[in-house]
C-alpha cells in the first residue's frame, strides 16, 4: 500500500528533513534564505529557513541554531547524515535573500537579505556542498517547496509567479 504523500512545513528560523515521497516547504522568505540540502541517491532533503547571517551576536539562553546561516546549515547536514545522507553526495539549492525595504542610508546592517545570501554561500563552500541552482535577491517574498525524489525546487513569488529550478 502506498504511503500518503505529506508536505512537511518549516517555519521561520526552523529546519527539518524529509525522505521521498514527502515534500518539504517553507513560506515567508523575504530577507530570509531557504537553504535546501539534498542527497538524491537516497531521496533525502533538508530545509533550513535562515533568518540572520551570523550567530556571533546571539545572546541569551534560548539560542536557536536554525536561525543563523553559520549554525543552521551545519546542524542540518549533521541531521541528514544521521538519517542516511552521504556528505560527499550533498548538493544545495537556495532561494530568498530579498531586499524587502529600501533604505536611504547605505548601512550594511540594513542589507539583511544580501548578507544572508553571502553567509549561506560561504557556509556551503566551507562544507564543500555545491549550489546547483538559486533564486536570490530582488524585492519579493517567496514560498518554496522541494521534492527529494525529483530534485526540483518549486518557487512561488508575488511578482514572478511560479517556476521551478
Amino acid at each position: 500500500m502506498d504511503k500518503l504523500l505529506e508536505t512537511v512545513k518549516v517555519g521561520i528560523a526552523d529546519m527539518n528533513i524529509v525522505k521521498t515521497p514527502n515534500l518539504i516547504r517553507t513560506s515567508g522568505l523575504g530577507s530570509c534564505v531557504g537553504v535546501v540540502v539534498f542527497d538524491l541517491s537516497f531521496g533525502i532533503a533538508g530545509l533550513a529557513h535562515v533568518m540572520l547571517p551570523d550567530s556571533s551576536l546571539a545572546k541569551g539562553a534560548a539560542f536557536n541554531s536554525a536561525k543563523y546561516a553559520d549554525t543552521a546549515i551545519r546542524e542540518l547536514v549533521s541531521c541528514m547524515s544521521k538519517n542516511g545522507a552521504r556528505s560527499s553526495c550533498l548538493k544545495a539549492k537556495i532561494a530568498g535573500g530579498a531586499q524587502m525595504f529600501q533604505f536611504s542610508s547605505g548601512s550594511d546592517l540594513m542589507r539583511i537579505g544580501p548578507r544572508n545570501v553571502e553567509a549561506v554561500k560561504k557556509e556551503l563552500a566551507i562544507l564543500k556542498i555545491a549550489i546547483l541552482a538559486e533564486d536570490v535577491g530582488g524585492n519579493s517574498g517567496r514560498t518554496i517547496e522541494f521534492n527529494p525524489k525529483t530534485g526540483k525546487l518549486n518557487i512561488r513569488t508575488v511578482n514572478k509567479g511560479e517556476f521551478v529550478i
